[in-house]
């Protein structure tokens, strides 16, 4: 195991074990988009992987928040789709800076779908639930994680609805 992985990698995994879900993990070079991520992990597919989105909803001058959308890594968001969820007037993606400030220091494409761990609200989209198993970067962009999608389920509790 690499020894300088961010410390989120270790909470994830705790909290795994302390649950007794199933799950696999992969050591690789450092990946930032979801079709390099796919390229390091053997047996899993594109779709399978479980893209970690924070974005920031504004809906009046003075009412703006973040949260997290995740979905299947071979998909977009619908940004009409999301404003109307939310009643926002705006929506952008995290700056680099907010994702580091938000996460305690993790780069954007290691981001893990777990916004419980951040305080963030957690946003499913009903497709990412069709797969057995997903498999995401695990607060480092050197380190994925497999599992089950009803686990995830279960764990990070995310409000779902479609936007994509």
């Amino acid at each position: 195991m690499i020894g300088d992985l961010h410390t989120v990698v270790g909470r994830i995994k705790a909290l795994l074990d302390a649950e007794g879900c199933w799950y696999e993990s992969f050591e690789h070079e450092p990946v930032r988009t979801s079709e390099e991520a796919a390229a390091t992990r053997p047996g899993y597919a594109l779709h399978q992987g479980a893209k970690a989105i924070i974005l920031r909803v504004k809906r009046s001058k003075r009412d703006k928040f973040f949260v997290m959308l995740v979905l299947p890594a071979d998909r977009r968001f619908d940004a009409k789709a999301v404003k109307d969820y939310f009643k926002a007037r705006d929506i952008r993606f995290a700056s680099e800076a907010e994702v580091a400030t938000l996460t305690g220091g993790i780069q954007p494409g290691g981001v893990p779908p777990f916004g419980n761990l951040f305080d963030l609200a957690v946003f499913a989209t009903p497709q990412l639930f069709a797969v057995e198993r997903i498999v995401f970067n695990a607060g480092d962009r050197r380190y994925s994680l497999a599992m089950r999608s009803a686990d995830y389920r279960e764990l990070a509790q995310p409000e779902v609805f479609s936007f994509v």
